[in-house]
């Protein structure tokens, strides 16, 4: 009798082998947030042509959902599963960086319009900067205010920062509070600043050039803020350790750039720009 035998095939070893990379499950929320960032344009053309800001608000509260739940989704992999890696984390802090990057290009874009508004005033601005008719305000009082302010808040966050990394989380929980509450501060003060204006974005390549670029910068802080507040819930959680901290490291090099765009608004806006 001829005797059979059957070996099944044996698997290889390398594929039991786990890999320092992060495959992501399948999320709904990144097409959740294009089709509400689509909705939140929606909602500002709306409320430019009809002053009905009713779309805008509810596209605003619904992209604000999407982006907690993804974050909480994000801090969860971090944390609770352990997925994000020494190579996950270099490829986090390289999208940051290159994040940073656009951004600065958005704001050269406002700073490129500034510059060839105020190095050629034409005829309509009355060949003068600034434009005939228009009080600029006075670099030296809440401006510089805001810039100390800022300052003073990149110092606290920073800090933070060094406080987490030497393991005191109770020193790096209270600067980063103090870092939140500049911002609000500064959002308050550049808030009182627009309301007494004696000009508007109508008025003129000043107006719509001080406007943009102080009011993106403004979004930009309250963006900024959110996000330290985050890290100041997820910090008071425990979710952060002295090695493993890089949600704090973002925020922190997201308000570093708040803060030396201002310094830019400041010097070029505020002060060159005030010149006649």
């Amino acid at each position: 009798m001829k005797i059979y035998s059957f070996n099944p095939p044996q698997k290889k070893l390398s594929n039991f082998i786990p890999h320092p990379f992060h495959l992501v499950d399948e999320s709904p929320w990144p097409l959740l947030s294009a089709v509400f960032r689509l909705g939140l344009t929606a909602g500002l053309a709306t409320w430019f042509h009809t002053t009905r800001f009713g779309l805008l608000l509810l596209r605003l509260f619904s992209l604000t959902t999407v982006a907690f739940f993804w974050w909480r989704d994000i801090s969860r992999e971090g944390t609770l599963q352990g997925l994000h890696t020494k190579i996950v984390v270099t490829g986090l802090r390289w999208g940051i960086l290159l994040f940073i990057t656009s951004e600065v290009f958005f704001f050269l874009s406002f700073f490129w319009a500034f510059f060839h508004a105020r190095l050629s005033p034409n005829v309509e601005l009355g060949s003068a900067w600034p434009p005939i008719g228009i009080q600029t305000f006075n670099p030296w009082g809440v401006p510089l205010l805001n810039t100390i302010i800022l300052l003073s808040s990149g110092i606290s966050v920073t800090w933070a920062h060094k406080a987490v990394e030497l393991n005191n989380h109770s020193q790096g929980l209270n600067s980063l509070n103090l870092s939140i509450l500049l911002g609000l501060y500064f959002t308050r003060l550049q808030g009182i600043e627009y309301y007494e204006a004696t000009f508007s974005i109508s008025d003129s390549a000043y107006g719509s050039t001080f406007f943009i670029a102080t009011g993106f910068h403004g979004l930009h802080v309250i963006v900024g803020t959110l996000f330290l507040l985050v890290r100041s819930i997820r910090l008071n959680q425990g979710s952060f350790r002295k090695r493993h901290h890089f949600g704090l490291v973002a925020a922190i090099w997201y308000w570093h750039f708040v803060d030396v765009v201002w310094l830019f608004l400041f010097c070029w806006i505020y002060v060159w720009g005030a010149w006649n």
